[in-house]
C-alpha cells in the first residue's frame, strides 16, 4: 500500500501529457503510485507513456496505464479510483501539472490534520497559438460561506480513499467534480486548505470554450448542481457571474 495515488485521465494528449508526467517524476516524494486511464487514444499518447515507464521503475514508483474506450473524463476518473491503493487520492488531468514538492506538502498536511478532503492554490496559464504558456493568475483556495466554486481548485484536490467508496463522479455533466465536492462538504467531512500553489492549470478545455450557447449550458449545469445539493435559487446569479467573468477576461 502506498501513501498517495495519483490518477490522470487521457485521450489524444500527446501535446501535453509529458509535462504532466514529468511533474510527477520531479517530485521529491516517492511513496506514491501513478495510474493513467486512457480513453483509447489514436495519437502518440500511449507511446509517450510507455517511454516514461523505465524512469518510474528506476524510482520504485508503480506506474500503470490502461487504455480502453470510456464514457468520458469522469468515467475515466472513477475507473482510476477503483484501481488505487493509496491512503489519499489526487487527480491531475493531462493538460495540467503539479508544482515541485507538491506531494510532500499534501502528505505533510495530511499527517498534521488528518483531513478528509484537501485543496490548495492553483496557478492558471493561457496558451497562445504557438503553444507558449503565459501565466494568467493565481486562484486562491478558501473554505467560507457562501459556498462558491471560485474558492475551490479541482487539480489540487486530494480525497481520503475510503470516501471514494461512498462518493463517485456521477458522469452527468462538465461540473461533476464540483458536485462531488459539494456532497462531501455538505456531509460535514473535514476539509483542509493550503494557501500555497500545488498545481498548474492550462486554459484550453471545455470549461472555457467560448460562445453564448456554451456559456448558457455551463451556467445551467452549475446551477442545477447547486440546487441538487440544497443551495438557494439565488445561486443563479453566481453561475451567471462566473460565465460573465470568463467572457470579459477571455
Amino acid at each position: 500500500m502506498v501513501k498517495i495515488s495519483i490518477i490522470t485521465p487521457t485521450f489524444n494528449s500527446e501535446q501535453t501529457i509529458i509535462k504532466t508526467v514529468t511533474s510527477l517524476l520531479e517530485q521529491d516524494f516517492d511513496d506514491f503510485e501513478y495510474i493513467v486511464i486512457d480513453g483509447d487514444s489514436t495519437d502518440g499518447t500511449l507511446q509517450l507513456l510507455e517511454d516514461k515507464k523505465p524512469e518510474f521503475k528506476k524510482r520504485g514508483i508503480p506506474f500503470t496505464v490502461t487504455s480502453e474506450k470510456d464514457g468520458g473524463i469522469y468515467d475515466a476518473m472513477n475507473k482510476g479510483i477503483r484501481k488505487t491503493s493509496g491512503e489519499i487520492v489526487g487527480i491531475i488531468n493531462s493538460d495540467d501539472w503539479y508544482e515541485g514538492g507538491a506531494l510532500q506538502k499534501v502528505w505533510d498536511c495530511y499527517q498534521k490534520t488528518n483531513f478528509d478532503l484537501f485543496y490548495a492554490n492553483l496557478r492558471i496559464w493561457n496558451q497562445d497559438e504557438a503553444g507558449k504558456l503565459h501565466e494568467r493568475l493565481i486562484k486562491k483556495a478558501r473554505v467560507r460561506k457562501p459556498v462558491v466554486s471560485r474558492d475551490w481548485n479541482h487539480p489540487t484536490m486530494f480525497v481520503r480513499r475510503e470516501l471514494y467508496d461512498k462518493y463517485q463522479y456521477r458522469c452527468e455533466s462538465l461540473h461533476d467534480d464540483w458536485d462531488l465536492y459539494l456532497q462531501i462538504r455538505n456531509a460535514g467531512y473535514h476539509i483542509e486548505v493550503l494557501n500555497e500553489i500545488v498545481a498548474n492549470f492550462r486554459l484550453n478545455g471545455t470549461s472555457h470554450e467560448k460562445g453564448l450557447k456554451k456559456s448558457i449550458q455551463r451556467g445551467k449545469e452549475r446551477y442545477r448542481i447547486y440546487r441538487r445539493n440544497g443551495y438557494s435559487r439565488w445561486y443563479w446569479f453566481e453561475c451567471v457571474a462566473i460565465e460573465m467573468a470568463k467572457a470579459i477576461k477571455g
